[in-house]
C-alpha cells in the first residue's frame, strides 16, 4: 500500500510540474491535466496520496495540488465515507494546521488558503451538531504560534463568506451554523478582538527596535488577518456586538488608522461598520466618533497619507507619482467620513432625539478637506454627503453647515472645471486620474456625471444662501468677462488664436456657465421677490450683453449666461429687446473662412445653442415676449430674406419660436390668420404638383433626393438633390413645430372668449379647435403618401433602383449601431476640425431623420388636434394604408430606430378619445398584434436555431470575421429593443397602471421583506378594474383577445429576460384573468401552462424572472386547476417531481374541507413542486453538483407525546397541533 501510494505520488508530482511549467507544450499540459483529474474522480488512494503531498517537504504547487486533493475528496466523498475515515481526516487536516505549515512569513498564501478551504468545508458538512468543540480547538490552535492564529482568521472569514455572504450550503445548514455563529457571537467576537489587540500592541513594541524585524512583520501579518475577518463579520452582526463597550472596536479601529502598515484594513473595517443600516436606536453609539479623539485620529491619518500619496518617480526623479496603497487608504478614509455624515443625517432630528454634534465644525472642515483634494475621485465621493446636509431639514439651518455652505461654493469653482485627464500634466489632479482612469474617454465620462452631481448640491447650497451664492458667481463671471482669452497649447486648428475644448478659457467659461445657471434658478426659487439683487442681476446681464468675442466655443458660454440671467431682464421689460438682439446676432455665426469648408462642430453647436435659448424664452416667458413681437417677427423676417445662409433646421427654429409667442394672442382667428401667413409658401410647396407626384411615386422619390445616382465627385445633380432633401425635410419640420406648439389657452374661460371651444362631449368637456387644423388637413395626404412610399423603398425592385453609391443607404448608421449595442460614441475632437461627411452617409441621415419626422408629425397631431383629428374621414384606413404597409421588407432596425410604436402608435393610443377606440384603434391595432406576433416568433425561432447549432457548425464559427459576430449580436439586440418596444405598447394599451406604493422606511425593513413587497400588487375587487377602457375594448374582439394572449404567454420564452419579467408580472395574469371563470378549451389552458414553464426552464436560472414566472404559474394552477384536469398531466411531466407532494398540494387545493396553509408557504411548496423545470445558466449547466447532507435539526422544540387524535376535539387548541405544521 505504502509503495503503491509513493508509485502514484511521484506520478502525480510530475504531472503537476508538467502543468506548472511555462515550456510545457499544450498537449502535454492536456494530459498531465486530465491524468490529475481522473486521479482525483476515481482513485480510492486520494487522502493518502493528497495527506503525502501536502507535507511541508514538498514544493509549494504540489503540497497545494495535495490540499486541493483532499479538499475534493471531502466535497464529492464525504456523504460515502465511513465514519472513521471521516474522523481520521479531520484530524489528519489539524495536524497539517498544527505542524504542516512553514513560518507565518515563509509559507505561500495559496496554501494558506487552500488549507483554510479544507477545515471549512468540514465544518459546512460536521459543526456543530458532530463537531461541539470546533471553536474551541480553533482557539486552542492560536496559542501554537502566529501561523496558526492566521489560518484560524482565514478560517473564520471563509466560513462566514460561504455561509452569509455567498450562501453557498442548503438552507438547513446555513441556518444551522448561522444560528450557532449567532449564539457564539461574544465569544468570537472578543476572541477575534483580543487577536486583533495583543498582535496590534506586540507589533507597536518591536518594529522600530533592531534585529525584531522578523517578529515584527510577523505580528503585522496575523493583525491584517484579523482585520480582514472581522471585516467579514462586522457586515452581518448584530450592532450590538460593535458598539459594545462604549464603542470598543470602533475606538480601536480608529487608533489603527495611525499604523501604516494597519491602517487600511482598519478603514475598510470602519467603513462596513459606519455603512450599516437598522434600528436607529441601535446606531445611535456611532455619534461617538464625533468626539474630538476620534475626530482627531481621522484627521491625522488623513493628513499623513495624503503627504505620502505622491513621491518621487523612481525612473523618472523630475516628475511624481501616486503611492497607490496610501491613495487607497485616503479613498477609504474619505468614504468612512461620508458614511458618518450619512448617520449623523439619519440620527439627527429623529426620534431617538440625538443632538447635533458639538464639533460638527471640525467634521465638516475635514469633509470639505477632501472636497478640495487635488483628486477628483475624492472630490465626487464627497458630493453625497454634502447634499445630504444641505437638503437635512435640521441640519441645514444649523450656523456651521450654513457657514460650510458658503465655503462650498468657493471650492466649487475649482471643482466644477474640467482639468486632471490622464493624458495631461498641466494639473496635480492628472497624476491621481492616470491611477483612477483608464484613458480620457473613461475621464470625460466620469467627469460629466461628476459635473451633474456637483449641480445639484450647488442647488441645495445655494437654497441655504442665496445671496451669497449669488455674488459669489457673479463675482466669478465678472472676472471672466474682463479676462484675455487664453486658447493654451491646444488651440483649433481651423483659425489662429481661437480655442479648444481644453484651452484654459473655456474650461472657465463652461465652469462659470454651470456655476451660474445653479445658483440663478435657486436665487428666484428662494427669495421673495422684494429680496431679490435685481439691480446686481441687471448690471451683470447688461455686461454680459455687451461682452463680445469671435470664439465660438466661448459665445456659446455667453448666451448660456444670457438664458440664465433671462429672469431679471423680467423685471425690467426694456431691456428684452436687447437680450433678443444678442440671440439673434449668434444665430448666422461664422467664422471668416472659406465658404465652401463646412462648419466647424463649435459653430454650428453655436448657431444650434442661439436657435434653442430664443425657443427656451418663448416657452417659459411668452407673455412677457409679446409686447416685443413686432420686434421677434421683423427679426426673424430679416434673417429669413438675407443671405445669412440659414440651415433648414435654424428657420424651423425660428418658426416654432413665434408659434409659441402666437399662443399669447389668445384670439382663434388672429392665431388662424398668423399661422396661415407662417405656413403659406410650406403648405404651397407641399402640396404642390411637382411634391406630391414624388411622395407617391417610389421610383420618382428616389430620383427627386438623388439616391438613384451614382455620385464620383461634386456635381450639378448632386447639388440639385441635396437641395429637394433639404426642401423635403423643412416642410416636413415645419409642420412639426407648428402642431407640436400650437396650442389653445390653458384657462377655460380665456379658450371660450377667444373663439377656441366649438362644443361639450356628453360629459361635460371642452371641445377645443386648434388654429393649426386647416394647415394640418391640407398636409395630411402626402403625409400618409411619404409614410406609405418610404415603406415601399424595401421592395426588392425599389431597392433596385438604387444608385451604386446609395445601395447602403437603408443600412445603420455607425452612430445608430453604437446606440443598440450600447457602445460609447467616438471621442469628441478636441480641436474642432470641420465636420465632412460622405454622400452616403447624408443620405442615410436624410431617410432616418425623414421618416422620424413623419411619425412624429403625426404623433403630435393626436394631443395638439385631438377631436378635429379623431374625426378625419376614413382615418383609420389612411394610416393602416401608410404606417402599415409593406412591414414584411423592412428591416427590424428601421422599424425599431424610427420608433413608430413610441412616437406616434403610444401618442395616438393615449390622446385618442373613448368614442373612437371602437371605429380607429380596435381596427388598427388588431391586426397589428396578429402581425408583430408572427414576425417577432419568426426572429426568435432563427436566434435560438443560430444559438443552438451542431458542433461543426461551431468549429467554423470560430473562424469567422469579427464582423460577422458583431452583426449577428447588432441583429439579436434588434429584435429584443423590438420585442420591448411591442410589449410595452400592449402593456401601455390594456394594462392600468394601479400598484400600490410601499410606504414603510427601508433602512429597518429585512431584505426578504422588501422583495416580498416589491413582488406584491394591490388587486383590484374586479378582474376588469386592471384594464384600460381601451383594454377592455380590445378583448371585446375574441381575435384580438387570443391574439394579445398568444404574444403575451409566447413572449415568456423569447431570450430577454427583462421582457420576460415585465411581461410575467405585469401582462400576462391580468389578461387571463378576465376569462378565468369562461369556457377556455383545455388545449389553450395547457398551451398557457406549459408557456409559464417554458420561460422557467429558460429564464429561471435568474432570481427575478423565477419569482415571477413562479408567481404566474401558481396562479395558473390554483384557479385552472379545479375545472382543467389537464393541468395535473403537465406537472406529472416535470422531470423529478415528487408525486406525492403533488397529491397533497392538489388535495388542499380541491378539497374545500381541507385545511388551509399561508401564502408564502403555498408559494414555497409550488416552488419545489416545478423546480425541475426550472433551466441552469450555461457556466451551471457541467458543473459537478457538490450535495451537502442536513444534520439532525438544532433549536426545534420537541413534540408533545401525547396523541392529540386520542382525546377529545380541542377547538381552538387543534389550530396548533403539529401535523400542520407537516406538508
Amino acid at each position: 500500500m505504502a509503495d503503491q501510494v509513493a508509485a502514484m505520488c511521484e506520478q502525480l508530482m510530475k504531472a503537476v510540474i508538467v502543468m506548472m511549467d511555462a515550456e510545457t507544450s499544450q498537449i502535454y499540459r492536456l494530459e498531465a491535466l486530465k491524468f490529475c483529474e481522473e486521479f482525483k474522480e476515481t482513485s480510492s488512494l486520494c487522502v493518502p496520496c493528497g495527506l503525502q503531498l501536502a507535507d511541508k517537504s514538498q514544493p509549494a504547487v504540489v503540497r497545494h495540488f495535495g490540499l486541493q486533493i483532499l479538499e475534493h475528496v471531502i466535497k464529492f466523498r464525504w456523504n460515502n465515507m465511513q465514519q472513521q475515515e471521516k474522523v481520521q481526516l479531520k484530524e489528519c487536516a489539524m495536524q497539517l494546521l498544527s505542524k504542516g505549515t512553514h513560518t507565518i512569513l515563509e509559507e505561500e498564501s495559496h496554501v494558506k488558503d487552500a488549507l483554510s478551504r479544507i477545515i471549512v468545508e468540514m465544518i459546512k458538512r460536521e459543526w456543530p451538531q458532530h463537531w461541539p468543540d470546533m471553536l474551541k480547538e480553533m482557539e486552542a490552535l492560536t496559542s501554537q504560534g502566529a501561523a496558526q492564529t492566521e489560518l484560524v482568521m482565514l478560517i473564520l472569514l471563509r466560513l462566514a463568506e460561504d455561509v452569509i455572504t455567498f450562501q453557498t450550503l442548503p438552507t438547513q445548514r446555513r441556518r444551522d451554523i448561522q444560528q450557532t455563529l449567532t449564539q457564539n457571537m461574544d465569544n468570537i467576537f472578543s476572541f477575534m478582538l483580543a487577536i486583533l489587540h495583543i498582535n496590534a500592541e506586540d507589533y507597536r513594541k518591536v518594529k522600530g527596535s533592531p534585529g525584531h524585524e522578523l517578529q515584527a512583520r510577523s505580528h503585522c501579518r496575523v493583525a491584517v488577518a484579523a482585520l480582514n475577518t472581522l471585516a467579514g463579520y462586522i457586515d452581518w452582526v448584530s450592532l450590538v456586538h460593535i458598539t459594545s463597550r462604549n464603542c470598543h472596536l470602533l475606538e480601536m479601529l480608529c487608533l489603527l488608522l495611525g499604523e501604516p502598515e494597519l491602517q487600511l484594513e482598519a478603514s475598510e473595517c470602519l467603513l462596513i461598520a459606519l455603512s450599516r443600516k437598522g434600528k436607529l436606536e441601535e446606531r445611535k453609539p456611532f455619534m461617538l466618533l464625533f468626539d474630538d479623539v476620534a475626530i482627531q485620529y481621522i484627521l491625522s491619518a488623513a493628513q499623513s497619507a495624503d503627504g505620502l500619496a505622491i513621491c518621487t518617480n523612481s525612473t523618472n526623479p523630475s516628475s511624481v507619482e501616486v503611492v497607490e496603497r496610501r491613495y487607497v487608504f485616503l479613498k477609504r478614509l474619505c468614504q468612512v467620513l461620508c458614511a458618518l455624515g450619512f448617520q449623523l443625517c439619519s440620527l439627527v432630528g429623529s426620534d431617538v432625539k440625538v443632538e447635533v454634534p458639538a464639533n460638527l465644525s471640525k467634521y465638516t472642515e475635514a469633509l470639505l478637506a477632501f472636497t478640495t483634494h487635488s483628486s477628483q475621485f475624492l472630490k465626487s465621493c464627497t458630493l453625497s454627503t454634502w447634499g445630504a446636509l444641505f437638503r437635512h431639514e435640521t441640519l441645514s439651518k444649523d450656523a456651521v453647515v450654513t457657514e460650510m455652505a458658503v465655503k462650498y461654493l468657493k471650492a466649487s469653482m475649482t471643482n466644477l472645471v474640467k482639468t486632471g485627464f490622464p493624458s495631461r500634466h498641466d494639473s496635480p489632479s492628472s497624476e491621481y486620474s492616470r491611477v483612477d482612469f483608464d484613458s480620457d474617454e473613461d475621464f470625460n465620462s466620469f467627469f460629466n456625471s461628476f459635473r451633474a452631481q456637483q449641480g445639484d448640491v450647488l442647488r441645495s447650497a445655494s437654497r441655504i444662501v442665496p445671496l451669497e451664492a449669488f455674488h459669489t458667481a457673479a463675482e466669478w463671471l465678472r472676472y471672466q468677462l474682463t479676462s484675455p482669452i487664453d486658447p493654451g497649447d491646444a488651440m483649433s486648428k481651423t483659425a489662429e488664436g481661437l480655442c479648444s475644448l481644453r484651452s484654459p478659457s473655456v474650461m472657465q467659461w463652461d465652469a462659470v456657465t454651470v456655476f451660474m445657471e445653479c445658483v440663478v434658478s435657486q436665487v428666484f426659487k428662494t427669495l421673495e421677490e422684494e429680496k431679490l439683487p435685481v439691480d446686481q442681476g441687471m448690471e451683470l446681464l447688461q455686461a454680459v450683453l455687451n461682452y463680445d468675442t469671435k470664439d465660438p466655443l466661448i459665445m456659446s458660454c455667453v448666451l448660456t449666461n444670457v438664458s440664465a440671467l433671462f429672469p431679471f431682464a423680467i423685471q425690467r421689460p426694456q431691456f428684452l429687446p436687447q437680450v433678443l438682439y444678442k440671440l439673434f446676432k449668434a444665430i448666422p455665426f461664422e467664422i471668416e473662412q472659406d465658404r465652401k469648408i463646412p462648419r466647424t462642430r463649435a459653430v454650428k453647436n453655436l448657431r444650434r445653442h442661439a436657435c434653442c435659448s430664443i425657443i427656451k424664452i418663448c416657452r417659459d416667458y411668452p407673455q412677457f415676449i409679446l409686447p416685443c413681437f413686432e420686434v421677434f417677427y421683423n427679426h426673424v423676417k430679416e434673417l429669413f430674406s438675407s443671405e445669412a445662409s440659414l440651415t433648414y433646421t435654424e428657420k424651423c427654429s425660428l418658426m416654432e419660436a413665434l408659434v409659441l409667442i402666437s399662443n399669447q394672442f389668445k384670439d382663434f382667428e388672429k392665431q388662424r390668420a398668423f399661422l396661415d401667413e407662417l405656413m403659406a409658401s410650406v403648405v404651397t410647396e407641399w402640396t404642390s404638383e411637382e411634391i406630391r407626384s414624388v411622395l407617391w411615386d417610389p421610383a420618382r422619390f428616389l430620383s427627386f433626393i438623388g439616391a438613384d445616382q451614382v455620385v464620383t465627385e461634386p456635381n450639378e445633380d448632386v447639388d440639385t438633390a441635396c437641395f429637394n432633401r433639404g426642401r423635403m425635410s423643412f416642410c416636413l419640420n415645419a409642420m412639426l413645430v407648428v402642431v407640436k406648439r400650437a396650442r389653445w389657452p390653458a384657462s377655460l374661460e380665456e379658450a371660450k372668449t377667444g373663439g377656441f371651444v366649438v362644443g361639450y362631449t356628453p360629459s361635460g368637456a371642452p371641445i377645443y379647435r386648434n388654429p393649426c387644423t386647416a394647415q394640418f388637413l391640407a398636409f395630411l395626404p402626402n403625409l400618409l403618401a411619404l409614410i406609405r412610399t418610404h415603406n415601399s423603398l424595401f421592395i426588392p425592385e425599389n431597392m433596385a433602383r438604387l444608385g451604386e453609391t446609395f445601395s447602403r443607404a437603408h443600412e445603420m448608421m455607425d452612430g445608430e449601431k453604437n446606440v443598440v449595442l450600447g457602445l460609447p460614441q467616438y471621442p469628441v475632437d478636441i480641436f474642432d476640425t470641420p465636420i465632412y461627411r460622405s454622400n452616403l452617409e447624408r443620405m442615410q441621415g436624410f431617410l432616418c431623420t425623414l421618416y422620424d419626422s413623419c411619425y412624429n408629425v403625426l404623433g403630435n397631431a393626436g394631443p395638439s388636434l385631438q377631436q378635429e383629428f379623431y374625426t378625419i374621414d376614413r382615418l383609420a384606413e389612411g394610416i393602416a394604408g401608410s404606417a402599415f404597409v409593406s412591414l414584411d421588407h423592412m428591416p427590424d432596425h428601421r422599424i425599431c430606430l424610427d420608433e413608430c410604436v413610441r412616437l406616434f402608435l403610444k401618442q395616438l393610443v393615449l390622446s385618442c378619445p373613448l368614442e373612437y377606440y371602437d371605429s380607429l384603434l380596435r381596427p388598427l391595432l388588431g391586426p397589428l398584434f396578429s402581425y408583430m406576433m408572427q414576425r417577432l416568433n419568426m426572429k426568435w425561432q432563427v436566434i435560438n436555431q443560430r444559438t443552438s447549432v451542431d458542433d461543426e457548425d461551431e468549429e467554423e464559427q470560430v473562424v469567422c470575421q469579427e464582423s460577422q459576430v458583431t452583426q449577428e449580436m447588432l441583429e439579436e439586440q434588434l429584435v429584443r429593443l423590438l420585442t420591448r418596444e411591442v410589449m410595452d405598447f400592449l402593456a401601455v394599451s390594456c394594462i392600468s397602471r394601479k400598484v400600490a406604493e410601499p410606504t414603510t422606511n427601508k433602512e429597518e425593513m429585512d431584505e426578504e421583506d422588501v422583495m416580498m413587497d416589491a413582488a406584491q400588487t394591490a388587486t383590484p375587487a374586479h378582474p376588469s378594474d386592471e384594464l384600460t377602457e381601451l383594454g377592455k375594448c380590445l378583448l371585446k374582439d375574441e381575435n384580438i383577445y387570443m391574439s394579445l394572449l398568444t404574444l403575451s404567454f409566447t413572449s415568456l420564452s423569447w431570450k430577454d429576460t427583462t421582457n420576460c419579467h415585465r411581461t410575467a408580472s405585469m401582462v400576462c395574469w391580468t389578461l387571463l384573468r378576465q376569462v378565468v371563470g369562461g369556457n377556455l378549451l383545455p388545449e389553450a389552458v395547457t398551451w398557457f401552462y406549459t408557456s409559464v414553464l417554458r420561460g422557467l426552464q429558460i429564464h429561471g436560472q435568474h432570481e427575478v424572472c423565477n419569482s415571477t414566472l413562479s408567481q404566474l404559474a401558481m396562479l395558473i394552477y390554483e384557479n385552472l386547476r379545479p375545472r382543467y384536469s389537464d393541468l395535473k398531466a403537465v406537472m406529472i411531466q416535470i422531470p423529478n417531481i415528487n408525486l406525492e407532494a403533488l397529491d397533497h398540494y392538489d388535495h388542499r387545493l380541491l378539497d374545500p374541507k381541507a385545511q388551509k396553509v399561508g401564502e408564502k408557504k403555498r408559494k414555497d411548496q409550488f416552488k419545489k413542486l416545478i423546480a425541475g423545470t426550472v433551466g441552469k445558466a450555461l457556466c451551471q449547466q457541467f458543473r459537478k453538483e457538490v450535495h451537502i447532507r442536513n444534520l439532525p435539526s438544532l433549536f426545534k422544540k420537541p413534540k408533545p407525546e401525547k396523541d392529540i387524535h386520542d382525546g377529545e376535539p380541542l377547538g381552538i387548541a387543534a389550530l396548533f397541533a403539529p401535523e400542520n405544521d407537516s406538508l
